[in-house]
């Protein structure tokens, strides 16, 4: 059975930090990328950063770049999302994901182009 276990939400004041943990499990973890999504009340999920375990190449939302961190330990099953500068505009619920790629990870269309969803953390920044 395929798991994500996304953890590590929680309220942070503006300028503070927070790591999210995505713990995959049940698929062959070298083979994915793995992808993080956030969704704000009221607004449509987007993809914030996805990272390919298979070559280690990393993509930012342009909302987050210089911001925020991707980073796995293959060793562990679990992807890394370092948050750092956090902002009011990061109030969402954070989600991960696995995919084949992370070509659509903006892409709402395609679902952006996970295959495998977990439960989200809330990450609430206060202003």
């Amino acid at each position: 059975e395929v798991q994500l276990q996304a953890s590590g939400g929680g309220l942070v004041q503006a300028g503070g930090s927070l790591r999210l943990s995505c713990a995959a499990s049940g698929f062959t973890f070298d083979d994915y990328a793995i992808g993080w999504f956030r969704q704000a009340p009221g607004k449509e999920r987007e993809g914030v950063s996805c990272i390919s375990n298979y070559d280690g190449s990393t993509y930012y939302a342009d909302s987050v770049k210089g911001r925020f961190t991707i980073s796995s330990d293959n060793a562990k099953n679990t992807v890394y999302l370092q948050m750092d500068s956090l902002k009011p505009e990061d109030t969402a619920v954070y989600y991960c994901a696995a995919g084949g790629d992370c070509s659509r990870f903006q892409d709402s269309g395609y679902y952006y182009g996970m295959d495998y969803w977990g439960k989200g953390t809330l990450v609430t920044v206060s202003s």
